[in-house]
């Protein structure tokens, strides 16, 4: 006689679903947080785009693609979309130039002077972004010491406020401390024995630095890049008050839709597309480490 075997199911064990149970209760409130306190109010902000803002500040709730089409259908806007950018890159690239050599020399410190510079690097984290940018206006002030100093020296000085100069100037010092913990982040992979290793083959520092400190530091570039580049976009209260109401960007125009000319639509409008470039620095930020690795 044949004797015919039936397959059974596999069985999972009750510690297996007990572990389950229990990781699914500690991310059940982190996963409410999120729904009530981001996930609704950007769908909030997605519906308030479609709908028509009236005069007074009041608001027709209907569905129109008139805000997302003059907003870029507004020469004004479109300006204002790239001006953005192009500032938030320029102040990502000029924190990356300034914090790289500071986050390389304290990867590379030990002991308690590491701990000190640490300290300081982090200290600036523990001011108001408010009371710093203040500092800035005392500092870039048409008689402030920067200006009085290079007048000193028989230069024309520029003007450092109300312009976009004194923005990324202000912007950049307010982000330093993020970019030189990314990198530090990022700099594990970094070892001084490949260090040594080339230099004991005969290459020069610079070259050294070019083929084998850079590569291996990309990754905390790319994070250090990506968290900069997003708060220079969304960064309200430095340019309103380094710009004096003259520089428009995306976070500065967002209020004063909303607040000034109370046009909630388009400022949810604006605050979507932001966004939108969020999700693309993302997204960009994930390529470049695929490419990396």
């Amino acid at each position: 006689m044949m004797t015919i075997t039936v397959p059974t199911a596999p069985t999972v064990s009750r510690p297996a679903l007990g572990r389950t149970g229990t990781a699914a209760a500690l991310l059940l409130p982190i996963a409410l947080i999120n729904a009530i306190g981001f996930i609704l109010p950007v769908l909030n902000l997605l519906r308030m785009s479609f709908n028509e803002a009236l005069a007074g500040g009041g608001v027709r709730e209907t569905f129109t693609l008139a805000n997302w089409t003059g907003l870029f259908g507004d020469s004004f806007y479109v300006e204002l979309i790239i001006n953005s950018i192009t500032v938030s890159l320029s102040i990502t690239i000029a924190t990356l130039i300034v914090s790289y050599p500071i986050a390389l020399y304290l990867h590379r410190s030990t002991g308690r002077w590491r701990t000190f510079l640490t300290v300081l690097v982090i200290s600036p984290l523990l001011t108001s972004a408010v009371v710093r940018t203040y500092g800035w206006i005392a500092l870039l002030a048409d008689q402030g010491p920067i200006v009085s100093a290079i007048a000193a020296l028989g230069i024309a000085p520029p003007r450092l406020m109300f312009n976009t100069t004194g923005v990324i100037i202000g912007l950049t010092e307010i982000l330093m401390p993020y970019m030189i913990l990314s990198l530090l982040a990022g700099f594990g992979r970094l070892d001084p024995r490949v260090e040594e290793a080339a230099m004991s083959l005969g290459a020069p520092p610079a070259k050294t630095f070019w083929r084998v400190i850079l590569p291996l530091t990309l990754p905390g570039i790319a994070l250090g890049c990506l968290l900069c580049f997003v708060l220079a976009v969304s960064s309200f209260i430095t340019p309103k008050l380094l710009g004096g109401g003259r520089i428009f960007l995306l976070a500065t125009e967002i209020y004063d839709q909303a607040i000034v000319t109370l046009n909630w639509p388009l400022a949810a409008t604006l605050s979507m597309l932001v966004l939108i470039i969020f999700g693309a620095a993302l997204a960009a930020y994930a390529r470049v480490l695929r490419a990396i690795e």
